[in-house]
C-alpha cells in the first residue's frame, strides 16, 4: 500500500487519481512546486497502483509517501460510497495538516473533509467547493482546461510557480550503475525505440518499427535499444526476427521502470509511441519523438515533439516510416 517514509505529523497529501505513469509524469512539476512550498520540503501521494509512482517517485526527494487509491470498480476498498469513509478513515491516521487535490471528483474532497484534514485546497468544481476551504480556486470559465493546465492554474493562483524544466525525474543510483555495467561498453550515441501501446489503436506495429530501425542504418547512432514490457515480448522478438542477426540492436524486455529510466537518461533521442515511457523520456530532458495516429498529441513538454499523420489521414498506419526517418535526421543532423 505504502511506500517511501510517512509525514504522520501534520504532513501534506496532493491527490492525484489519474491512473497513468504519463498522468504522475505530467504532475511532477506540481508535487515540485508544492513541496519547496511547504515547510516540510515534502508531500505524500495518494494516487492508483497503475501510475507506480511508488517506482517512479522512490528516488524523489520531494515525495515522502506513496499511499495507494483502490478504486476498482465492484470490489476496491475505496469503491463507493462505503470506500469514501474507508478512505477518510486510512486519511485520517496519518493526521495532515494540508491537502491539495489535483482533480475534480467530490469524493476525494469529501474524504480529505471526513478525515478531519484542516485547510483542504483544490478545483473547486461542483460540490467538490463545499468540502474545501481554502480561499483559492478556478473560476468556473477554467474548470473545463486539460489537467495539466488547471493544476498550472491552480498552484499559481496560490502564488506557486509548477516549473517544469526536466530533468524532473529522480533516477537510483543503483538502476544507474546496473545500466552502465550492462550496456555501458555499447557504442554511442544511444538511440531508444519504445515500441509498448496500452491500446492497440496506440500501436504502429513490428514491422514499421523493423523498417524504421534499417532505416536508421548509418544515420549516427551507435546503439538502437528497443525497449517493452512484458506484454511486448512477443513484439520485440518478431523485430529482431526481422531484422536478422546482421543488424545489432538491443532488446530491453521487461526491464524494472527505474532501469528503464537510467537508460533513457543515457540516450541522445527517444521515438516511440504515445505511452507512459514516451512522457519519462521527456521528464528526463531526452528530446522524444511521439507516435501520435490515434491520441491527440501532447504539448506540455517541450521535449515531447510529436508526429501526426498526413492532413487529411488518420490511424497509426497513415504515419509514414520516411517521415519518421526526416523528423529524426532533421533533429541529429544525421
Amino acid at each position: 500500500m505504502r511506500r517511501g517514509v510517512a509525514d504522520r505529523d501534520g504532513g501534506v497529501l496532493v491527490i492525484q487519481p489519474l491512473p497513468g505513469i504519463g498522468d504522475m509524469m505530467w504532475h511532477l512539476p506540481h508535487l515540485h512546486a508544492i513541496a519547496r512550498a511547504e515547510p516540510e520540503g515534502r508531500v505524500s501521494v495518494l494516487t492508483k497502483p497503475r501510475s507506480q509512482a511508488d517506482r517512479l517517485l522512490a528516488a524523489d526527494p520531494a515525495v515522502g509517501e506513496v499511499i495507494w487509491l483502490d478504486r476498482e470498480r465492484g470490489r476496491g476498498r475505496h469503491d463507493g460510497w462505503r470506500g469514501i469513509w474507508r478512505l477518510a478513515a486510512e486519511l485520517r491516521r496519518h493526521r495532515f495538516r494540508k491537502v491539495w487535490l489535483l482533480h475534480d471528483s467530490l469524493r476525494y474532497a469529501m474524504a480529505a473533509w471526513l478525515a478531519g484534514i484542516p485547510e483542504r485546497v483544490g478545483y473547486g468544481r461542483g460540490g467538490q467547493r463545499l468540502f474545501l476551504n481554502h480561499p483559492v480556486a478556478l473560476p468556473g470559465a477554467e474548470q473545463d482546461a486539460h489537467p495539466i493546465d488547471k493544476a498550472d492554474r491552480l498552484l499559481r493562483r496560490c502564488g506557486l510557480e509548477p516549473l517544469a524544466e526536466p530533468p524532473l525525474m529522480v533516477v537510483e543510483g543503483a538502476c544507474a550503475e546496473r545500466i552502465e555495467a550492462r550496456y555501458g561498453a555499447l557504442p554511442g550515441p544511444w538511440l531508444t525505440i519504445g515500441v509498448g501501446s496500452s491500446e492497440a489503436v496506440k500501436q504502429w506495429g513490428g514491422e514499421r518499427f523493423t523498417r524504421l530501425i534499417e532505416s536508421l542504418e548509418g544515420r549516427g547512432f551507435g546503439t538502437l535499444f528497443v525497449v517493452g514490457g512484458p506484454a511486448e515480448e512477443g513484439l520485440v522478438a518478431e523485430i529482431v526476427e526481422r531484422l536478422g542477426a546482421q543488424r545489432r540492436v538491443e532488446p530491453v524486455v521487461g526491464v524494472p521502470l527505474m532501469e528503464v529510466a537510467a537508460l533513457l537518461r543515457r540516450c541522445a533521442l527517444y521515438v516511440g509511441n504515445d505511452t507512459g515511457i514516451l512522457n519519462m523520456a521527456a521528464a528526463l530532458g531526452v528530446d522524444a519523438l511521439g507516435l501520435f495516429g490515434a491520441s491527440p498529441p501532447l504539448m506540455h513538454s517541450p521535449h515531447i515533439h510529436p508526429i501526426l499523420p498526413p492532413a487529411g489521414r488518420e490511424g497509426m498506419a497513415a504515419i509514414e516510416v520516411a517521415a519518421v526517418v526526416d523528423r529524426i535526421v532533421g533533429m541529429r543532423g544525421a
